[in-house]
């Protein structure tokens, strides 16, 4: 799935209504998202970012908003053209793994708030 982003951590994605992911939101606006290299090797330093939060369908000015960001990572979308739901993911928390800025098996959780992050923990998992 192809999805953007903005500096508050939001992650917004244009999907099919009746897909399996956006069917789950329609039952539950609760969702996660994992973001990572997918080529990274085993035992070798790792980063990547797990966000938690609540998603769904975009109505109105937000949806615009989500489109208009949608379409700056992706030069080619029809901001405008598009009939496709656009979803957004706003996330509560996040926890943050990065072996070569941190240390083997560090994980920080932060809330999100609207001033910004604000740690949560520390976890050493090494």
């Amino acid at each position: 799935m192809y999805f953007a982003w903005s500096d508050r951590f939001e992650v917004v994605w244009i999907s099919d209504p009746d897909s399996v992911h956006s069917a789950n939101l329609v039952k539950s606006a609760s969702a996660a998202v994992t973001v990572y290299a997918s080529n990274q090797v085993w035992g070798r330093p790792d980063r990547g970012i797990q966000l938690f939060g609540r998603a769904g369908v975009s109505a109105g000015r937000a949806a615009q908003e989500a489109r208009r960001l949608y379409g700056r990572r992706f030069r080619d979308y029809d901001v405008e053209g598009d009939s496709l739901p656009v979803y957004r993911f706003q996330p509560r928390s996040l926890k943050l793994f990065d072996e070569r800025s941190l240390a083997p098996g560090t994980l920080v959780t932060a809330r999100v708030t609207p001033e910004g992050l604000a740690w949560s923990k520390t976890e050493v998992w090494a």
